[in-house]
C-alpha cells in the first residue's frame, strides 16, 4: 500500500510517498482502509521536527474510513463498520492499523469527509469550551485565528451555551467566516491591538478565557486580554513555541490561570472518548456544527496544503 513519511525534517517537499507492507491488525487493533484524512497543523509541526520523532515518521493524525480487519480480541468492532479515529500518526495512507480503543462509529448521517475533517479539531474545540474552561451563558471568550479550522469550531460551540465571543482575523473574508460561525465581535490583529480592543469591547474587564493555538506571538497580549482571574488556555504554537517566562508575571496581571492542555489526555479514557466524539459528530450530523471542507487533495498531493514551516501569523488553517 501507498503511504506519506518523512525521512528527515523540512519542508512539504520532505514528505514522501512510499510503498510499505500492508498493515496486520494485533490482538486489540483494527486496519481500516482510509477513506478520508484530515490535514492538521500537528502534521506541520512533525513534519518540520517541532514534535520530535525517530524517523522516518509517519504523517497524519485523524482519518475515516471503513474497517476492513479486527484483531482477535476486538469486540465490538466488524469488517464493514464505518468509523473514524483521531490522535494516532499514520493517517496519510491508503490502509491504518489503530487500536480498536480509539476508534469511534460514524453514524449514518456524517459522512466520511466530515467525519475526518471534524475529529481532531472538533474533540479540541469540545474539550476546550466543555472541559478546559467550561463555558456557560454569560461567559466571554477572545480566540484566536476564529477564521480557522478549529478556531471556528471553537466559536460555533461557544455560542451553542450562550457565551459572547470575541475572535481576531486578518481580512474581511477572514472575518466573514468568524462571523458566520456566530462570533459577536471581530478584531483584525493586523491594524488593530488586539488587547486594547478586547478591554474596550468588555468595558475594561477583559473576557474570561482566551483560547489560544498560535503562540509566541500571541502570548504576551493574550494575558492582558484577561479579566482577574482569567483562564489563558495555549493549545498550540503556530507562530512558535512560547519563549521561557517568569510565571509570577501571572500574579500582577491578576492572579490569572494558565494551562497547555492537549487532546490526547482529553480522550485517553475510552469513556470520555465516546463522549466526546459522540457529541461532535452527533452536532454535525444535526446540522448545529458546521464543518467547512475548504479543499481536497489525493494522497499524491497532501504536500499542497502544507505550509513551508508554522506561521508567524495568527489566522493560520488550524
Amino acid at each position: 500500500m501507498k503511504a506519506v513519511v518523512v525521512d528527515n525534517y523540512g519542508g512539504p517537499e520532505a514528505m514522501v510517498i512510499r510503498e510499505v507492507p500492508m498493515p496486520e491488525p494485533g490482538p486489540t487493533d483494527v486496519v481500516i482502509k482510509v477513506a478520508a484524512s484530515g490535514v492538521n497543523f500537528i502534521d506541520v509541526y512533525f513534519r518540520t521536527g517541532l514534535y520530535k520523532m525517530p524517523t522516518p515518521v509517519a504523517l497524519g493524525s485523524e482519518a475515516a474510513g471503513t474497517v476492513d480487519a479486527v484483531g482477535a480480541d476486538v469486540q465490538d468492532l466488524k469488517p464493514g463498520d464505518r468509523v473514524a479515529y483521531a490522535m494516532v500518526r499514520g493517517s496519510y495512507a491508503e490502509y491504518a492499523k489503530v487500536p480498536a480503543a480509539q476508534v469511534v462509529k460514524i453514524p449514518d448521517s456524517v459522512s466520511f469527509e466530515q467525519a475526518a475533517a471534524v475529529m481532531l479539531q472538533g474533540m479540541t474545540a469540545h474539550y476546550l469550551t466543555r472541559s478546559t474552561f467550561a463555558l456557560a451563558s454569560g461567559d466571554s471568550c477572545l480566540v484566536h485565528a476564529a477564521a480557522g479550522g478549529t478556531g471556528a469550531l471553537i466559536v460555533q460551540m461557544a455560542k451553542g451555551v450562550g457565551a459572547t465571543v470575541i475572535g481576531t482575523v486578518s481580512t474581511p473574508e477572514k472575518a466573514a467566516i468568524a462571523t458566520a460561525a456566530g462570533a459577536d465581535h471581530i478584531i483584525y490583529y493586523t491594524e488593530q491591538d488586539f488587547a486594547v480592543e478586547t478591554r474596550r469591547l468588555t468595558g475594561g474587564r477583559g473576557v474570561d478565557v482566551v483560547y489560544d493555538g498560535v503562540g509566541k506571538t500571541t502570548f504576551d497580549k493574550s494575558l492582558d486580554s484577561l479579566r482577574v482571574r482569567g483562564m489563558l488556555v495555549l493549545f498550540g504554537a503556530s507562530s512558535g513555541p512560547v519563549p521561557p517566562f517568569d510565571p509570577s508575571i501571572l500574579n500582577p496581571k491578576g492572579s490569572l490561570f494558565l494551562t497547555r492542555p492537549s487532546l490526547g489526555h482529553h480522550i485517553a479514557d475510552r469513556r470520555e472518548l465516546v463522549w466526546r466524539a459522540g457529541d461532535v459528530l452527533d452536532m454535525v450530523g444535526k446540522g448545529t456544527l458546521r464543518v467547512k471542507i475548504d479543499e481536497r487533495f489525493p494522497l499524491e498531493r497532501v504536500g499542497s496544503n502544507h505550509p513551508a514551516r508554522p506561521s508567524s501569523q495568527p489566522n493560520h488553517r488550524d
